[in-house]
């Protein structure tokens, strides 16, 4: 922004206050007080011989997304084909499209970086200082921020926004993106309608929460769905819907809500489908129980592939004491997980899915046996199991 629509802003923002005006609440008055002290800059300039705003409605849409949205980050936040942001410092300056990296031409400083944060934060409720150097928040447009401060990290801040587009929210449009079969996308949707529990596996970036938004949506209108999440990510829209965040620690230690603990609350929330946004630690000991009382469920996973996803959530439940023993959780979680769902992102950061199989229940030297469903070659062709999946349970290892 240029040293005038600096200005412009300033003064824009001294009305507000005087107003009394929220402008998120209020945008149209906004941008009305927005281009009258444009046209009023100009004025003054053009009778002081001073530097004229050139393009008034350049200037008014910056100076409205400096004082109610997020300054220079506003109009990659608005681009639809921008999937991430990501700031090193106030100086680079990072965004994905199509999951394909870029640095953009945009050097910010590191106390516009200060700044921008706490106003993405204002509204979260969350903090970030010396003593809480990271944060995870969900921005009011569902996005999700990550901040690490300057302390752990060298060269500034570090900020990561993560957005979630809306044209990935259904089966249909993934498969439409080539992201899986038509069959395929079918067949899933069925089965969570039926009430199967999936877990849906992948590296950092492949797309896991955004597949597992989407098989949400096929079942969203039949079923009462409570989902449990550190960081508001999952994008879900139905008549029956309860979202459970986490919440960090207080300055004195108290009052922090784990996953665990909200997986436990969810199970008195009369769940048709309990969902872990994401499943790392402990947790997975409380989703293995719950799923084993009859609950279908829904979570993702970190994992190379769909088999090591089934054996990582055999080790997990482990961190939650000495006295679990994965003899009991080997069988439980054959018993209980219908589906694996493993997804990729390939060197032109295409993301699909490569694999589904299926548990068939039964446990033989300590490993989950199961069955291929669907696999892809790199290709992206069918090599196994395609068409219309049969889930009946047969006896092949995974």
């Amino acid at each position: 922004m240029n040293p005038p629509s600096l200005a412009v802003a300033e003064r824009v923002r001294l009305h507000l206050r005087s107003e009394g005006t929220d402008p998120s609440i209020d945008p149209g008055a906004t941008r009305r007080i927005a281009e009258a002290e444009v046209r009023r800059h100009n004025d003054r300039a053009l009778a002081r011989g001073e530097r004229l705003i050139d393009d008034e409605a350049r200037s008014v849409r910056e100076v409205v997304a400096a004082v109610s949205g997020y300054g220079a980050l506003q109009p990659l936040l608005d681009d639809p084909e921008i999937e991430e942001i990501w700031l090193n410092g106030g100086e680079q300056v990072h965004i994905a499209r199509g999951g394909v990296a870029e640095r953009i031409d945009l050097r910010l400083g590191d106390a516009v970086v200060r700044d921008l944060v706490e106003r993405m934060l204002q509204s979260t409720g969350r903090r970030v200082d010396i003593s809480q150097p990271f944060v995870d928040a969900s921005l009011p447009d569902g996005s999700r921020l990550h901040v690490a401060i300057a302390d752990v990290v060298r060269g500034g801040w570090a900020v990561n926004i993560r957005k979630f587009l809306p044209g990935h929210r259904s089966l249909e449009a993934l498969a439409a993106l080539g992201a899986l079969p038509v069959e395929l996308a079918t067949t899933l949707g069925e089965a969570m309608r039926a009430g199967r529990s999936v877990i849906v596996s992948g590296a950092t970036h492949a797309g896991k929460t955004t597949l597992l938004g989407a098989l949400l949506a096929s079942c969203a209108t039949s079923q009462r769905i409570i989902t449990v999440e550190e960081t508001f990510e999952l994008s879900v829209d139905g008549p029956d819907l309860v979202s459970l965040q986490g919440r960090q620690a207080s300055l004195e230690g108290a009052g922090e809500i784990t996953l665990r603990r909200l997986v436990k609350e969810a199970l008195r929330m009369r769940p048709d489908r309990l969902v872990v946004g994401e499943v790392r630690d402990a947790e997975a000991l409380d989703l293995v129980l719950a799923l084993n009382t009859g609950v279908p469920g829904a979570a993702t996973v970190h994992a190379n592939s769909a088999a090591e996803a089934l054996d990582k959530l055999t080790m997990l439940p482990l961190l939650a004491g000495r006295n679990i023993d994965r003899s009991f959780i080997v069988p439980a979680l054959a018993s209980a997980v219908d589906l694996v769902i493993h997804c990729v992102r390939d060197a032109a950061g295409d993301r699909r899915v490569q694999e589904v199989i299926a548990p068939t229940g039964e446990v033989i030297d300590g490993r989950i046996i199961s069955r291929v469903i669907y696999a892809a070659r790199g290709d992206g062709r069918v090599s196994a199991g395609g068409g219309r999946a049969d889930l009946r349970r047969s006896e092949r290892p995974s």
